[in-house]
């Protein structure tokens, strides 16, 4: 069978599984459509908390962007876990013992004030819209190279597919639906890997061939890769990092908090039956999870070490100058693989020195050795650029395994942004129907309506996410680290000094989420030329790109967080202190039960 029809069969029958999932699992209830009726079994529970978790970001683009980066990239892998094992340990415990199941109506609630849930919705909002451009922006890579449509045709056909089971489904319909995308995009990411670590290594373990050595030769898959990509004029595979240790440190930081404050996987622990089931299912979540980040380093040295191999044939295995003609590909002669890629616009040739071939190398190398190399072969800059998104949805392709192997992963790759989607919408739709709606302008409003109000909001925030999906603002296309950011600086410090600070009052965690949220956003927009204009001529409000000790915009949410937590704590201690009944219910929901006996008291 050829490989589009391969594809349509596979990705059709999961898109009808989930939607004949949905049709199953229809919300009857607000209760059903906000937190699964909060039935739903640990383990299933932790399966569709990793499916919302691992999302296009996780499986298309952080793979591609370790690829791209070397060791340096190793900080998504670490901000994301870490910032999980946070949410699960610190967070999210407390969160469900205090039973409400939305971050808006908690911080309404412990910081009793309809205004502080309206800016934590504010907060909310901002981060995952911003967020789910990603999302839609992997539904439309996907689509436009496995379906043989435009990108944003696949947007519109992503809509439609999370509108029949999200709407009608609800949490319910969602947590089921997850399950099942899990099981696809897990299988889809695991093996592959498995066949090209078999290839490269003979290791049948990607996580173990990552260190082993090359088939029939003496020397490590790292240590064959650090000689390749600083030949051609890259950093060092095994030593790069991101814009230095400090922005690194911070990027990380921002990454680990921003993910324990995101909305959508906190709304996940609602749906257990008890807070030890909520623990339960945290803890099946990270080893679902694991399976995918532990495996994503090898999956993303291997892919960089068949793109080059594919580029430049006989450097890799066969330790050719790179200089040479006869190393590069003549590009008539190109692979298939990247004539279907070329269609989608991901994968782009200039032939700058009209030979013919393909130079593939750093011309913005600082390295005057390599420059004078390069110039000396006659090589008038590279020639080729790859976008990281399609790393691992091509090294299928790549490495030329079968047919069913390549649809496979365009199914989990659509699996894993539509599951993240979904989740996401879920949060939005809570935030309007029940927060706002329900908790601040119709009290009173019946369960039916406010079930009607529920879908409607989730409809419309559709629109909205395919419409940024297909008009990406500037200031956040191409990364959601930028909604971690956002997170990171509004809603997790609200978070946690509303678990751990029982001082703390409304005025203090409303001004420090509005004044996280804005230096962030200060800091996003004016990196992207946004400046205000004074006679005739720009101004530069902070002083130049980084200008914050080399912190790019991406990593600031970090330094947004720690301006929250300031400015909270300098207006507490002006401002009076909570009730008393609020004091004591936050002791209640820290403290375990029956703590005081261990101490002897009564």
């Amino acid at each position: 069978m050829e490989l589009q029809t391969t594809i349509y069969l596979v990705v059709g029958a999961t898109f009808a599984l989930y939607i004949g999932i949905a049709l199953w699992a229809r919300a009857g209830s607000t209760s059903e459509f906000y937190a699964a009726g909060g039935q739903v079994p640990p383990v299933m529970n932790g399966m569709a908390t990793a499916a919302d978790w691992m999302s296009a970001a996780s499986f298309i683009s952080m793979a591609g962007l370790i690829s791209n980066m070397g060791y340096g990239g190793g900080l998504f892998l670490m901000g994301w876990t870490g910032g999980y094992v946070l949410l699960a340990m610190l967070l999210a415990p407390y969160l469900r013992k205090f039973g409400k199941f939305t971050v808006p109506q908690f911080i309404g609630d412990r910081f009793y004030s309809k205004t502080a849930s309206t800016v934590a919705v504010v907060c909310l909002l901002t981060a995952s819209l911003t967020y789910i451009i990603g999302q839609m922006t992997g539904v439309g890579v996907a689509f436009s190279r496995f379906l043989g449509v435009s990108s944003e045709t696949g947007i519109y056909i992503g809509q439609a597919i999370v509108f029949l089971y999200a709407v009608f489904g609800g949490m319910k319909g969602i947590t089921y639906t997850q399950v099942a995308q899990y099981i696809v995009l897990i299988a889809a990411y695991i093996i592959p890997a498995v066949f090209i670590s078999i290839q490269l290594t003979g290791n049948p373990i990607p996580q173990l061939g990552l260190g082993s050595s090359l088939s029939g030769h003496d020397i490590s898959l790292l240590a064959t890769l650090d000689k390749v990509v600083t030949d051609l004029g890259f950093p060092k595979y095994t030593t790069s990092d991101a814009g230095g240790m400090l922005n690194m440190f911070v990027y990380t930081l921002s990454l680990m908090i921003g993910t324990a404050g995101l909305p959508h996987v906190i709304m996940r622990f609602f749906t257990v039956p008890t807070v030890a089931a909520a623990r339960s299912s945290a803890g099946w979540a990270l080893v679902f999870i694991a399976l995918l980040y532990t495996t994503a380093p090898a999956v993303a040295a291997m892919a960089r070490t068949n793109l080059i191999r594919t580029i430049t044939p006989g450097v890799v295995m066969e330790n050719k100058d790179p200089y040479a003609a006869d190393s590069q590909i003549v590009y008539d002669e190109r692979p298939d693989w990247m004539k279907r890629w070329e269609k989608t616009g991901l994968l782009k040739w200039e032939d700058k020195n009209g030979d013919g071939r393909i130079q593939y190398y750093n011309d913005k190398s600082k390295s005057e050795a390599f420059k004078a190399k390069a110039a000396e072969a006659g090589w008038k800059g590279n020639e080729l650029t790859v976008n990281a998104d399609i790393i691992v949805l091509a090294n299928p392709e790549i490495a030329l395994l079968p047919n069913w192997v390549i649809a496979l992963v365009a199914a989990g790759g659509l699996a894993a942004a539509l599951s993240t989607a979904a989740g996401l919408l879920m949060a939005i739709s809570a935030a309007v129907s029940h927060d706002l709606i329900k908790n601040v302008f119709v009290p009173d409003i019946s369960e039916k309506n406010e079930l009607l109000a529920g879908k409607i909001s989730m409809a419309v925030a559709i629109v909205i996410s395919g419409y940024l999906g297909l008009n990406p603002p500037g200031f956040a296309a191409g990364t959601v680290a930028l909604a971690f950011g956002i997170a990171a600086s509004s809603l997790f410090p609200a978070i946690m000094m509303g678990i751990f600070s029982k001082k703390m009052n409304k005025e203090g965690a409303m001004c420090g989420m509005l004044a996280g949220l804005f230096i962030t956003l200060f800091y996003v927009f004016a990196h992207k030329g946004i400046f205000f204009i004074k006679g005739t001529e720009y101004v530069d409000l902070i002083g130049g790109p980084n200008s914050f000790f080399g912190i790019t915009p991406e990593a600031f949410g970090a330094i947004g967080a720690l301006f929250n937590f300031i400015v909270a704590f300098v207006v507490d201690k002006m401002t009076p202190e909570p009730p008393e009944h609020i004091q004591a219910m936050v002791e209640a929901v820290r403290i375990p039960r029956g703590s005081g006996a261990v101490h002897g008291a009564h």
